[in-house]
């Protein structure tokens, strides 16, 4: 499915021509796409790279196109050291002082730019962050471009277009349940592309937990 195909295709479906609307459809696919893109975990989109954790600052940039994290590393005398990812509040709770420093052993995302470790670096260390980019938008292409969702995942990016597309209008509800329900069976094949379970971990929610002795 090309872009135009797809900008085609909302329009008709939601029989929806007007100027605003075709002049914001570049936006909503986008917000689509990034939807689908944090809802399905997809290996095809998840890249590594290395960076410096320094002595003192308990912050770490995220890369420029980073969607999810997966998973962070720092080399320890010579030993690469896998850090937990937890809630930001877990992370305030159980380091509240920035100048507690020590061998970072948890990360957060504190804002969307930056991840914040615990407790603050006592030396300069290598970090290695594997994570989930988000790839170019369709909407960056030509008119007969194509991306790896419109041609791997055409339904759930149809869909998931025009569902944003029809919160966008504030639609009927009972339609957009329809609309709803055939995103959430095109997402679901998706899946089986390549997702694996979630990890539950206890310590990733706001509520940070003493452990027991």
């Amino acid at each position: 499915m090309t872009y135009a195909e797809l900008k085609s295709l909302v329009q008709n479906y939601l029989e929806n021509t007007e100027t605003t609307f075709v002049s914001d459809l570049p936006k909503i696919i986008e917000q689509a796409e990034v939807r689908i893109l944090k809802t399905v975990k997809l290996p095809v989109f998840r890249k590594n790279v290395e960076g410096t954790v320094t002595s003192g600052n308990k912050y770490l940039n995220t890369p420029s196109d980073f969607l999810d994290n997966f998973s962070l590393t720092i080399t320890n005398s010579d030993n690469q050291e896998f850090l937990l990812f937890k809630d930001v509040n877990f992370i305030r709770e159980a380091y509240p002082n920035a100048s507690t420093t020590g061998v970072p052993k948890h990360y957060a995302l504190f804002d969307n730019t930056t991840f914040i470790l615990g407790p603050t670096p006592n030396a300069t260390f290598v970090a290695e962050l594997h994570y989930f980019y988000k790839p170019t938008s369709i909407t960056a292409g030509a008119e007969s471009g194509t991306t790896w969702l419109s041609t791997n995942a055409e339904n759930a990016l149809l869909y998931g277009s025009i569902l944003e597309a029809y919160v966008y209008m504030k639609g009927d509800l009972a339609l957009m349940q329809v609309y709803e329900k055939r995103y959430e069976q095109a997402l679901a094949r998706l899946k089986t592309l390549g997702e694996g379970e979630n990890t539950v971990d206890h310590y990733r929610d706001d509520v940070y937990r003493v452990p027991r002795s």
